[in-house]
């Protein structure tokens, strides 16, 4: 089984990141760029009995150290 793990930025925490690619595009000409946010994906590949049991280790995974629950939430895909 193949899961995409989505990560971003809570609402109202800072993405640095995302604001300095929105100043780069608008100083290359793209004017119209309204806002920019980043994100990460990690593509995981699991060998498990079930998607159920897939998607448990998964969350393990983001709750051990994929993710920071404090400033991030994530969501979690399935690929196949």
């Amino acid at each position: 089984m193949i899961a995409d793990v989505y990560i971003e930025l809570k609402e109202g925490v800072a993405d640095p990141e995302g604001e300095a690619t929105k100043k780069a595009l608008r100083l290359l000409g793209f004017k119209n760029v309204k806002s920019v946010s980043s994100r990460k994906v990690f593509r995981i590949e699991i060998d498990a009995r079930s998607r159920e049991e897939a998607e448990r280790e998964i969350r393990q995974m983001c709750e051990k150290l994929l993710v920071n629950p404090v400033i991030q939430n994530y969501s979690i895909r399935w690929v196949e």
